[in-house]
């Protein structure tokens, strides 16, 4: 998906499949999360955070230009990817999301999860 028409070297990540893949998986976190209407605030918002930061921290990493320091925030994006997976099986396991949701969350999830492994290891 191209999200904007403006294009730089800083904006490379914009092309890695595991940067856009992050990006969808917010957009669907989102919009399941919206669908539980009883949801606690605070809870929801830490699951968005957890999610958001993936794609946040491949975007950081890759901007700082530092194969160092791209990699320390590649390592940031898989912990808020355990944090996030953490969050969702917490709420399908109290009743609060259907199996349905959490089954296309998980598929995308293991899907950005295993590219964002994959970059680790080839840089």
């Amino acid at each position: 998906m191209e999200y904007t028409k403006r294009r730089n070297p800083n904006r490379g990540y914009m092309k890695l499949n595991v940067w856009n893949d992050a990006v969808e998986l917010f957009k669907l976190t989102s919009i399941s999360l919206n669908q539980i209407p009883k949801l606690d605030i605070k809870l929801r918002s830490q699951i968005l955070d957890a999610v958001q930061s993936i794609s946040a921290n491949i975007a950081e990493g890759y901007c700082r230009r530092s194969l160092k320091e791209y990699l320390q925030f590649l390592y940031v994006a898989l912990g808020s990817s355990g944090e996030a997976m953490t969050r969702m099986i917490g709420i399908r396991e109290t009743g609060q999301l259907f199996q349905e949701g959490f089954e296309k969350f998980d598929e995308l999830h293991y899907a950005t999860e295993n590219k964002l492994l994959a970059l680790v290891k080839s840089l």
